[in-house]
């Protein structure tokens, strides 16, 4: 599948920093490109809580964003 913006949502803002929450059927959102559409909206070093295959075996993963070009964005998981 693929990102939906309507799906994406903003927890907490503060000092240039936001926690987002990000609900999905998708399992392996980390893939390359997958937060493109929202390049213009995230920053390096937010945090997204993510809800992972919902329609499957649900999972709750924390992702931080690593890069943002402006058209692309990363991110890894969070250790």
């Amino acid at each position: 599948m693929a990102f939906k913006a309507s799906d994406l949502s903003v927890l907490a803002y503060a000092n240039n920093f936001t926690l987002w929450h990000y609900t999905t059927v998708d399992s392996a959102i980390g893939t390359a490109n997958y937060f493109d559409k929202a390049a213009d909206m995230m920053r390096v070093n937010d945090l997204v809580i993510a809800n992972i295959d919902t329609d499957g075996t649900p999972s709750t993963k924390f992702y931080i964003v690593t890069a943002n070009t402006g058209s692309s964005v990363s991110i890894t998981l969070y250790s």
